[in-house]
Parts: C-alpha cells; structure tokens; sequence
C-alpha cells in the first residue's frame, strides 16, 4: 500500500473541508464559485492558496 492513499484522503479531506467553510462566507456567488474551482481542479495548490488569500468565514 504505502503512504500515497493517505495522503489522497487526507488533501480530499482538506479540499471538502475548504470548500464547506467557502459556502459559509458572506462573500458573493461568483467568487464561492471561483473559489470552489479552483480547489477542485487544483487540489494542493488550491488549498494553499484559499487557506493564505482565501475569505474567512463569518461567525
């Protein structure tokens, strides 16, 4: 087997966790939906990317 499942799961993980947070902001459709793209297409980068410049959830 190895650590390659894993570490799938987890960034899958990560990715669904992001985008649930992402439909929670009070930011506009359009942008969720940018958002939600390009952590669909990509993964990892995408995660990084919304994680440092991405909106934040509203409490």
């Amino acid at each position: 087997m190895g650590l390659s499942p894993l570490l799938g799961l987890v960034v899958f993980a990560l990715d669904v966790w992001a985008i649930a947070l992402i439909i929670n902001t009070k930011i506009e459709t359009a942008q969720k939906v940018i958002w939600i793209l390009l952590i669909l297409f990509l993964p990892v980068i995408g995660l990084l990317i919304w994680y440092f410049a991405g909106p934040k959830p509203s409490r």
